[in-house]
């Protein structure tokens, strides 16, 4: 129901969007294919804690997070990775791993990686496994007001110190 959920909240903000449907895929190389969205366009919600508080980091699917960057920007002293078991009963409605980069709607805050800014148009995850949502950047970033810092590589993801 994370789909009703997201389209009634940008609905409500009368925000255009377009939904694209797509076989099951689970991996953000994949989907991209299958929907043919340029992977630099296709927005990927990575869990993280900050200081012990959980937190939403957006970043293209070509890229990979610098945790160490990500900390530094929030100003945090601690940051790692998010397992499924701490964030799967945050977004009840979702299919794990599939959840939409919408921290706000979930009580957490969100940092966007500053190459998404360079993007007239993304896609992500509409909370599940066969659903994207495409639409302006701008509209996202006007409704999230996300934090927007540089923490991303693409090299193999960076581990905390």
């Amino acid at each position: 129901m994370a789909v009703k959920k997201l389209k009634e909240y940008l609905d409500n903000h009368q925000i255009k969007y377009v939904m694209i449907r797509h076989s099951l895929a689970y991996t953000m190389q994949e989907i991209a294919s299958i929907a043919h969205v340029p992977g630099k366009d296709l927005a990927k919600a990575v869990l993280v804690h900050l200081d012990g508080n959980m937190a939403m980091a957006v970043l293209p699917a070509t890229r990979h997070i610098d945790l160490p960057k990500l900390g530094g920007a929030a100003g945090a002293k601690t940051i790692r990775m998010a397992t499924e078991p701490e964030f799967r009963d945050r977004f009840p409605e979702c299919e794990t791993g599939a959840m939409p980069p919408f921290g706000n709607l979930y009580d957490m805050p969100v940092y966007v990686d500053a190459m998404l800014e360079l993007d007239k148009v993304i896609a992500f995850n509409a909370g599940t496994h066969v659903e994207l949502i495409q639409m302006h950047y701008a509209d996202y970033a006007r409704l999230v007001k996300p934090k927007i810092a540089k923490f991303s590589s693409l090299g193999p993801r960076a581990s905390a110190a």
